[in-house]
């Protein structure tokens, strides 16, 4: 007969608190951490942050009985083929499921911020590049065929999307941030978030919060930020991502902010998140993050300490392996250090979510849907998800700047492709891809994947083009051996410096022969992801200013100085200044690690089968300095003559060009006089007044003359996409509420909506010039305090 947690007549919660009544400490406590099964083996480079320091090695065995709560990246620590990492997962549940009194298995974890992060799985675009596309629909369609993709092979949950809105590009994990502006973030990063859950496979928002807003832009420093930059621009992706994605887990942010850690917030991960938010589902640390409490934020001076922080705040599990919430806390418990209760609020939590994922059902089996009989063989990259892939990159990919003369590339044109990425098959992949996460510390292993590069990319779309090819410098990361620097790979031992900067000066020569010598030369320059200093863009990877990383702006000035049209296709984790070279480019082209599909992607915009129609999410500074700085910023905030540094950005946020031409109608309202608790329609026709099918991105801006606070000049409120054949034209409906009007008065967070004067601006990027029509609208009646139940989205729809 089945126990009383066995039976699914029953609610999760009343199955959760049956089990957990029958449950020692010890029991309870098994379930509130992780083993990472491998990670003690891997003498590589860290992949999480001092992991080799930190880590400690445990006997399985000696854990069995008391059970596990958590396995910590079954697939992402090494390479596996996927029917052995599946089969092996699926035998490591049954021995733990076994090993314990209860029969609990574990519940499975991985990263998938560019898909399922295992060897052979499809890498889809990073993060940043989900935000160029301004396509919430194609994000959520993606991120259903990677839950799927991670819970045919026994994956329960997945460590994405990151949620951090870029306050700093010199930011190493800009790559893995959605964008610059909070709507973009909290409304793309929500549509992940539905397609993961809608699979079954458990969300975990990361960083919560305020990680991108560190001090200096370097990973892990505090974060100097205020409460109304807290609420208004932090917290509100979370927030939708909880209220309207229904996301199941939250991940600790590594900060502190004021001095409180993350880790150790009541007000942040209980009262906030849970008591205002309705959250009900786990908070799982950071890796190492609960350990970091007594190792760097010096807040609690032992484990245990640490360990009752970290659960009094509201941390439900920690990961990636048990070091605090194992015998040290339970030591302090029965020392009386710790009240036993939160252990059982915490337990509850997890077991309840087991329950929901059918992890305590009598006819839960270890064996994943990927190896049932019928399955056939185990396909992480199938024809279906390159197929998104590379529609998400195509869409992700942002035309910059086009002087008319040579994009689309002539068909029988004589092409130089020029650059230490034109060839290299990882300018695609960011941090977070397996071949870049982990398959860097195997070099006699292939990608695993197919990952074009844009020289045969352009070689295949092209094919009665002349195609030829240089290097022209040293591929861009941390400093390279002096092998590497002779361009012998490194493994010919040293030579001298003079050598190498002989080789250096003859690989720009070289360029230069092979740009003069051809119609146009395509400059592929960019970044190479990695972690920890080992990259120029990726986690650990933060920048000292946004020059081209290594020799490139020199090799750029080189190629411009030839005096054939050159076009710039950057590869990068972050926008980079390009001011140096306005004017002096035929045409640039701006994408963000767009994946496995990424150098046919942009093949097919430089050859004009594809029409480009990314948007930028973060905005192209002038000047490699005065940073930090967004687009929504106060009029102090912006360019005047208090200062001599001008923060005009190059390229705006929303900035992207197309091959063909929009017309915008003036805009009606179906009112202009708005109740502080009321709504309008406003409707704008567009119309392709071009030649060639394309697509334009209408984007919504709200400007409020008048606050009792400092306001931004303008945020974007709304956007959409319409895709119009030659002639065509489309409505746009926006239905904006008086909600999407307010603002943060008080320091505790208060919302207000006031009376008084709005504009709303239909524009094509966030820059003044980009203002197509403006609506003027009086919001009227009394001033209203709003809270977490407000309208969040401005409808947007096509008719």
């Amino acid at each position: 007969m089945p126990q009383p947690w066995q039976d699914t007549s029953l609610s999760a919660q009343d199955r959760a608190a049956a089990l957990l009544s029958s449950m020692t400490l010890e029991e309870k406590l098994a379930q509130l951490s992780s083993v990472w099964p491998g990670s003690e083996a891997e003498e590589g480079e860290d992949v999480a942050p001092l992991q080799h320091e930190v880590s400690e090695a445990v006997d399985l065995d000696d854990l069995l009985p008391h059970g596990i709560g958590q396995l910590t990246r079954p697939f992402g620590t090494a390479p596996v083929e996927p029917a052995e990492g599946a089969a092996a997962l699926a035998r490591l549940q049954a021995r733990i499921a076994a090993g314990n009194r209860f029969g609990i298995p574990a519940l499975a974890h991985e990263e998938c911020l560019t898909g399922f992060c295992s060897w052979r799985a499809t890498v889809f675009p990073t993060p940043l590049a989900w935000g160029a596309s301004f396509d919430p629909a194609l994000v959520g369609r993606a991120a259903e065929l990677i839950g799927g993709s991670l819970r045919s092979a026994g994956v329960h949950q997945g460590l994405a999307p990151v949620l951090d809105v870029v306050r700093d590009a010199r930011w190493g994990r800009t790559e893995e941030s959605i964008g610059e502006d909070p709507y973009l973030v909290a409304t793309i990063g929500t549509a992940y978030v539905r397609g993961l859950e809608s699979t079954g496979v458990v969300a975990t928002l990361k960083h919560f919060a305020g990680y991108a807003a560190s001090r200096g832009a370097r990973n892990h420093a505090p974060a100097s930020i205020g409460p109304r930059e807290l609420a208004d621009v932090v917290l509100p992706p979370f927030e939708m991502a909880v209220r309207d994605g229904g996301a199941r887990s939250v991940m600790h942010s590594y900060n502190d902010i004021d001095g409180v850690p993350s880790a150790a917030n009541p007000w942040l991960l209980t009262e906030l998140l849970r008591d205002t938010w309705g959250f009900t589902g786990t908070v799982v640390a950071d890796y190492f993050g609960v350990s970091f409490l007594e190792l760097a934020h010096r807040v609690a001076d032992t484990r245990g300490g640490a360990a009752g922080l970290a659960l009094a705040a509201g941390v439900d599990v920690e990961l990636p392996a048990v070091r605090c919430f194992g015998t040290p806390l339970r030591d302090a418990i029965r020392a009386g250090e710790v009240d036993e209760s939160l252990v059982d609020r915490a337990t509850l939590r997890v077991l309840r979510q087991k329950c929901e994922l059918g992890l305590l059902d009598p006819d839960w089996s270890p064996t994943p849907p990927a190896l049932a009989e019928d399955a056939g063989p185990v396909d992480l990259d199938p024809p279906e998800m390159r197929a998104v892939a590379r529609e998400l990159a195509e869409e992700s990919v942002v035309l910059l700047a086009d002087d008319g003369d040579v994009l689309p590339l002539a068909p029988d044109a004589r092409i130089a492709v020029v650059g230490p990425l034109a060839d290299d098959p990882t300018a695609m992949l960011g941090c977070y891809t397996f071949p870049r996460h982990v398959g860097v510390e195997h070099p006699e292993l292939p990608l695993g994947i197919e990952v074009p590069t844009l020289f045969a990319a352009l070689r295949a779309e092209l094919p009665g083009a002349r195609i030829t090819h240089a290097e022209g410098c040293a591929a861009p990361g941390p400093a390279a051996s002096a092998g590497d620097a002779a361009g012998t790979g490194g493994a010919g031992g040293a030579v001298s410096a003079g050598a190498a900067a002989l080789t250096a000066e003859s690989r720009l020569a070289q360029a230069a022969r092979t740009a003069a010598d051809a119609d146009v030369c395509v400059a592929v320059l960019g970044d190479r992801s990695g972690l920890f200093g080992r990259g120029t863009s990726g986690e650990g990877c933060d920048a000292a200013d946004l020059e081209l990383p290594g020799e490139q702006g020199a090799l750029l000035d080189t190629l411009v100085a030839t005096g054939t049209p050159v076009v710039l296709v950057l590869f990068t984790g972050r926008p980079y200044a390009l001011g140096r070279w306005s004017g002096l480019l035929a045409a640039a082209v701006q994408t963000f690690f767009p994946g496995e599909e990424g150098g046919p992607a942009v093949a097919g915009v430089l050859s004009g089968r594809v029409n480009p129609s990314g948007r930028l999410p973060v905005s192209v500074p002038y000047a490699p300095g005065g940073q930090p700085w967004t687009y929504a910023q106060p009029p102090l905030g912006l360019r005047n003559d208090a200062s001599s540094i001008d923060p005009t950005p190059l390229f705006p946020f929303g900035h992207g060009l197309s091959y063909t031409s929009f017309a915008w109608e003036r805009p009606e309202a179906d009112a202009t006089d708005v109740p502080t608790d009321g709504e309008t329609t406003v409707r704008l026709t567009v119309r392709n007044t071009g030649d060639r099918a394309g697509t334009e991105v209408v984007q919504l801006y709200l400007h409020d003359p008048v606050a009792r606070i400092a306001r931004p000049e303008s945020r974007l409120i709304g956007y959409v996409r319409v895709p119009l054949r030659p002639g065509e034209s489309a409505e746009v409906h926006f239905t904006f509420h008086a909600d999407l009007a307010s603002y943060p008065l008080g320091a505790d967070g208060t919302r207000v909506v006031e009376p008084g004067a709005l504009e709303l601006r239909l524009a094509s990027s966030s820059a003044d010039s980009a203002v197509r029509h403006t609506v003027p609208l009086r919001l009227t009646g009394p001033e209203r305090t709003v809270d977490h139940r407000r309208r969040l989205v401005c409808e947007a729809r096509l008719k």
